[in-house]
């Protein structure tokens, strides 16, 4: 895309009302018309050459409509989850953003831009704090990648924040072009308590994302316009424990994920760089022993 051609696209985001548009596309994502969700799935597999061969359903007609083929399972085994104790795993298939080390309360988006973790998760600086001068990692997870969401270490889940705000793209172009976007755009912050000390797991909404789903809540995303706390503090039944590689959740068409972990706690693989494309499973950082 050219120069104008980025500037245009980014322009049309800011005019475009972007809930409306996202929820008539999960309209769209949803029929199951057979003639029309099934070319509708094969030209998007075209399209961005979708690997078909992982998912445990092969072809258009293995899918009910298209919400359910963008959330294709993997088949069974295909991705071994990083096994020595100290390590800690891929979240998910995607593209490796920026990550490394949290200037106080600081997080780089793109070469120009930067937003603050107290934004990010929902103004409340109690939640920040245990972050400060933590680590931090971006993975964006693109239109061809598996959009299921794992857990990177074993946790227990504290609590859940549903954040309203806006539904930019989070692409390579927009996230260069448009301030302070992970702290803007609606998102998911999912905390959890680990042998690695306090974890966040942000879910970022974006353009024609219709939901986002968690494994112990179902849908989340109410397009409400507050900030909304579940506490897991003292659950019915028990603790709600997910061990390294157990399914997070979803996105219903894609986005990005932001991991967070809290000061000399871990430290990320040297080998990878940004722009590096990460499997769910693999070892992207190691614990510190203390």
């Amino acid at each position: 895309m050219s120069t104008l051609g980025n500037r245009l696209f980014v322009l049309a985001q800011y005019l475009v009302p972007q809930h409306l548009f996202s929820r008539l596309s999960g309209y769209v994502a949803s029929c199951q018309v057979y003639g029309f969700k099934t070319r509708l799935i094969n030209s998007f597999i075209t399209r961005y050459d979708v690997d078909m061969r992982a998912a445990q359903g092969e072809t258009a007609d293995d899918y009910e409509h298209f919400n359910a083929f963008f959330t294709r399972r993997l088949k069974a085994h295909l991705r071994p989850i990083a096994a020595r104790q100290l390590d800690i795993a891929s979240p998910a298939d995607g593209t490796l953003g920026q990550f490394g080390k949290l200037d106080f309360d600081t997080l780089v988006q793109a070469k120009g831009h930067s937003y603050s973790l107290y934004e990010l998760l929902g103004g409340d600086a109690e939640r920040a704090l245990p972050f400060i001068n933590g680590e931090y990692a971006t993975i964006y997870l693109s239109p061809r990648d598996y959009h299921r969401v794992h857990m990177p270490v074993s946790g227990t889940l504290r609590e859940m924040v549903y954040i309203p705000g806006k539904l930019f793209s989070v692409n390579s172009v927009t996230t260069g072009a448009v301030p302070r976007l992970f702290a803007r755009n609606e998102r998911v912050v999912c905390r959890f308590d680990t042998d690695r000390g306090p974890l966040a797991i942000v879910l970022v909404g974006a353009m024609i994302v219709s939901s986002i789903h968690t494994v112990w809540h179902g849908l989340v995303t109410p397009h409400a316009d507050q900030i909304q706390t579940f506490s897991y503090e003292a659950t019915e039944g028990g603790a709600i424990r997910l061990k390294k590689g157990d399914e997070l959740g979803h996105f219903s068409l894609g986005s990005t994920v932001i991991i967070l972990f809290g000061p000399n706690q871990m430290i990320w693989d040297q080998a990878f760089t940004s722009g590096t494309f990460l499997k769910f499973g693999q070892k992207i950082g190691s614990g510190v022993k203390h």
